[in-house]
C-alpha cells in the first residue's frame, strides 16, 4: 500500500559559472526537436544520446545514474569499515561481514549447493501434513501465499494480520495465463530455467524436466485464480476480514492456527483479512488433495530461486539467464554490486546511520520543510478551485491535506539490529536466511498492536520517496535529497520542476484513485458525495482512455487503468508545484536564464528527471507489471494536457504536443 515515485535528474553545475549552477545544462536538450513535436526528446535527447545503455542495464535514466552514485557512495562507507577492529556484534560488523562475504567467489563456488541440502531434503521428505511447516519455518521458501502485519485498513490505529496471495516463480499470473508470443517466450525461458535448477541439485535430465513441469503446471492453476495487477488497485475489494475458526472450517486443508505458531506469532490470530478468499479456498484445497509431489517439487524450486544468487557461480548464472529474456539485460552487475545490494536491503538503516552522517547536511532537511509547506499551500488552492468538487469534500479534503504527516530525510528512531546474527564461519546463504528470520520476527512482532507511526518503509539513502494511505504520511529520504534532483544552489525554477514536483506527486496520492479512499486518519473509509465521486471516476476515466491510446512498441498499448494513480499523481505533481514556484515569485515573473524563461526552466527540470534509455523487453516487462507509465509518456502524454505548459514554449493547434482543450483531462 505504499505508493512510491522514483526519478532523478542530472545538471552540470559548477561553482565558477554561476548561469550553469542557476540554470538548465544544455547538454541534456537535443535541439535538432522542436519541442512542440516532441518534447521529451527535445528536454532530454542530448542525456539519452551522452548515456548508451551497457550490457549491465536493461534501463539507464537519471534516477539510475543517481542510484550509482549512491552506491559509491555506500561503498565508500563500507570499504572504510575496519572490518577486524570493528566490535562483534556491532552493525559495523555485521555490514561488513554481509559484504564480505558476497564477495568471496572462492568460498561461495567451493561450498556449491552445500549451504541449501539440508532444507532440500527436509522438503523431499515432506508429506501433505508437513507444507504449511515448511512453509513457515524454511526462510526463501516462497509458496502459495504471504502473510504480513499492516495497519488495519479500517482501524489504522491498529495492526492486523493480512493474507494475500503469491507463489509464483515469474511474479505475474498473466505469464501464466496470456497465450500471446511474448508469454510463451517467458515460459520457455523459465521452463529452462527451472530444469536448469533441477540439474544444479543432482537430478538427471529426465527428472529435471519432470520437475519443471510439475512446477510449471501448478503454478499455471494458482495463476488462473489470482488477482491481476489492476484488480489489485482495488482495495475494498481485498478488505475481507474472516474468522480464523471458520476459514478452517470452511477450508480445511491450511491449518492456520498451526501455520502462525511455526511462524512466531505470539497470541492467537482470530481474524486475518484475506485479500483474495477465491484464491484462498484453491489454496487449501491444493494442500488438501493435490499432488505430493508435484507440491514438493513447487516448494523445492521457490526454495533454490530464493537462494539461488547467494551460492556458486553456475546458481547465479542459471538466475540471470531467465533475467536476460524478462528484462532485457545483457551483462550481470559486477559482484560488489551484488554484495552491496545485500548489506543495504537486510541492514538498510544501520547503512543508513552512516550514510546521513556523512552525506545529508541538515539544511537541506530545513530547506525542504519549507518546499513542502509551500506545496501544501498550493495544493490547498488547486482545492479550493476545483469546479467539480462540492464545498462539503473540498472541506474533508482539506482536512486530510492539513493532516499530512512529513518525514525528510532519516528516521528519528533508528531500528534494532541487536538481535540479528550474521557469522562469519556460516554459509552466505545462511546468514541471509537469518536476515530473513530477523526482517519476517520484526514484522510479526507488531501484530495485534498500536502502530508505530515513527516506522520507515524506505531506508534513509534510498533515491525514491513514497506516500502511505494508512498514516497519511509522505516520505521523501536523504537519497533522493542531493543534486542533481535537490540542489539549494540551483534556479528554484528548475528544484520546484524536480523536486517540488515530487513533492507533489507524493501528495497527490493522498487524493489519486485509491489513496483518495483513505480519510484524515488513514482509515478506508468513503468520505466523498456520490455526486463527487462520480465527477472524478469521469475524470478519471478520461485519463485512463489517453494513456491505453498511446503505442509503447508495435502492437502493444500502455495500461492506462493499471498506471492511473501515478499519472493522477505525475500530473497533480507538475500543477500544484508550479502554483507553488509562482506563488513563491511573489509579485516578480522571474528572470530568463540562459535564454529559457522561468516556466521553460521548470518543465525542462522536470522532464530531466525522466531522461533515460530502456530496451524493448524492459518496455514489454515495464508495460505489464509497472504502476508506473514509461519515462518518454510521464513526460510527453501527461504535459499535454497542462495550458501553462503550451503558454510556456508557444504550443498551439497543428504541434504534435498540443491537444485540444475539449480533449484535456485536469483532475488536482
Amino acid at each position: 500500500m505504499v505508493s512510491v515515485l522514483a526519478g532523478g535528474v542530472m545538471f552540470s553545475c559548477t561553482k565558477s559559472d554561476a548561469s550553469a549552477v542557476r540554470g538548465i545544462d544544455t547538454a541534456n536538450l537535443n535541439t535538432e526537436v522542436s519541442p512542440k513535436q516532441d518534447f521529451y526528446d527535445y528536454a532530454c535527447g542530448g542525456w539519452m544520446a551522452a548515456n548508451p545503455l551497457t550490457a549491465e542495464y536493461s534501463r539507464y535514466g537519471t534516477f539510475d545514474a543517481l542510484g550509482e552514485n549512491n552506491r559509491k557512495q555506500l561503498k565508500s562507507i563500507v570499504d572504510g569499515l575496519d572490518r577486524e577492529n570493528e566490535a562483534p556484534g556491532s552493525n559495523a560488523r555485521k555490514v561488513a561481514d554481509l559484504y564480505a562475504q558476497g564477495l568471496d567467489s572462492v568460498r561461495l563456488n567451493n561450498e556449491g549447493m552445500a549451504p541449501i541440502q539440508a532444507d532440500l531434503n527436509r522438503i523431499a521428505a515432506a508429506q501433505r501434513g508437513d507444507f504449511a511447516e515448511i512453509m513457515a519455518t524454511v526462510p526463501g521458501v516462497k509458496a502459495f501465499f504471504n502473510t504480513s502485519v499492516m495497519a488495519d485498513m479500517k482501524n489504522s490505529a491498529m495492526n492486523a494480520m493480512y493474507w494475500e496471495q503469491g507463489g509464483l516463480g515469474l511474479g505475474d499470473r498473466d505469464y501464466y495465463v496470456n497465450t500471446d508470443e511474448r508469454s510463451q517466450e517467458v515460459m520457455t525461458a523459465y521452463r529452462r530455467y527451472l530444469t536448469t535448477l533441477g540439474t544444479l541439485i543432482g537430478y538427471d535430465q529426465a527428472r529435471a524436466e519432470a520437475f519443471a513441469d510439475n512446477v510449471i503446471k501448478l503454478e499455471t492453476t494458482l495463476a488462473a485464480k489470482q488477482m491481476d495487477r489492476v484488480a489489485l488497485r482495488d482495495m475494498k475489494a481485498q478488505y475481507n476480514v474472516r474468522s480464523a475458526a471458520e476459514l478452517v472450517k470452511n477450508n480445511p486443508g491450511l491449518d492456520l492456527a498451526g501455520y502462525f505458531k511455526n511462524l512466531g506469532i505470539k497470541g492467537d490470530v482470530d481474524t486475518l483479512i484475506v485479500c483474495q478468499p477465491e484464491y484462498y479456498t484453491l489454496v487449501a484445497n491444493t494442500l488438501a488433495k493435490g499432488d505430493e509431489q508435484q507440491i514438493r517439487d513447487y516448494l523445492t524450486a521457490g526454495y533454490v530461486s530464493s537462494a539461488a544468487n547467494y551460492l556458486s557461480d553456475d546458481f547465479v548464472n542459471a538466475d540471470f539467464e531467465l533475467s536476460k529474456v524478462l528484462s532485457g539485460v545483457e551483462e550481470q552487475q559486477p559482484r560488489w554490486k551484488r554484495s552491496l545490494a545485500v548489506s543495504n536491503g537486510y541492514m538498510g538503516e544501520a547503512l543508513g546511520q552512516l550514510y546521513v552522517e556523512k552525506f545529508f547536511p541538515e539544511s537541506s532537511k530545513e530547506k525542504m520543510l519549507t518546499l513542502v509547506g509551500n506545496l501544501q499551500t498550493a495544493l490547498g488552492q488547486h482545492i479550493d478551485k476545483l469546479e467539480w468538487m462540492s464545498d462539503t469534500t473540498k472541506a474533508r479534503a482539506h482536512e486530510k491535506l492539513a493532516a499530512f504527516t512529513v518525514k525528510i530525510g532519516y528516521p528519528d528512531k533508528w531500528r534494532d539490529y541487536s538481535g540479528l546474527n550474521i557469522d562469519p564461519e556460516a554459509s552466505y546463504w545462511n546468514n541471509v536466511q537469518a536476515a530473513i528470520l530477523f526482517d519476517q520476527a520484526y514484522n510479526n512482532d507488531d501484530f495485534g498492536k498500536p502502530v508505530d507511526h515513527s516506522r520507515w518503509y524506505m531506508s534513509p539513502q534510498t533515491v525514491n520517496a513514497y506516500y502511505d494511505p494508512s498514516s497519511n504520511e509522505i516520505c521523501f529520504p536523504a537519497g533522493i535529497l542531493q543534486p542533481p534532483f535537490f540542489d539549494p544552489e540551483a534556479d528554484d525554477a528548475i528544484n520546484y520542476g524536480a523536486i517540488g514536483v515530487v513533492i507533489g506527486h507524493e501528495m497527490t496520492h493522498g487524493f489519486d484513485d485509491q489513496g483518495r479512499g483513505y480519510d484524515k486518519d488513514g482509515n478506508m473509509i468513503d468520505w466523498w458525495t456520490e455526486a463527487d465521486a462520480d465527477a472524478f471516476n469521469a475524470l478519471a476515466d478520461k485519463l485512463v482512455a489517453q494513456f491505453d491510446s498511446i503505442e509503447v512498441l508495435p502492437g502493444l498499448k500502455a495500461n492506462g487503468r493499471l498506471t492511473l494513480g501515478e499519472n493522477i499523481a505525475d500530473q497533480g505533481g507538475l500543477r500544484v508545484a508550479h502554483t507553488a514556484y509562482h506563488n513563491s515569485l511573489g509579485e516578480s515573473e522571474g528572470e530568463t536564464l540562459g535564454g529559457f524563461t522561468p516556466d521553460q526552466r521548470f518543465y525542462l527540470g522536470y522532464a530531466n528527471v525522466w531522461a533515460g534509455n530502456i530496451r524493448d523487453a524492459a518496455i514489454r516487462q515495464r508495460t505489464l507489471t509497472d504502476p508506473h507509465s514509461l519515462g518518454r509518456w510521464r513526460v510527453n502524454a501527461t504535459l499535454r494536457n497542462l495550458e501553462p505548459f503550451f503558454q510556456a514554449f508557444e504550443i498551439t493547434e497543428g504541434d504534435a504536443m498540443y491537444r485540444p482543450e475539449a480533449e484535456r483531462v485536469v483532475i488536482w
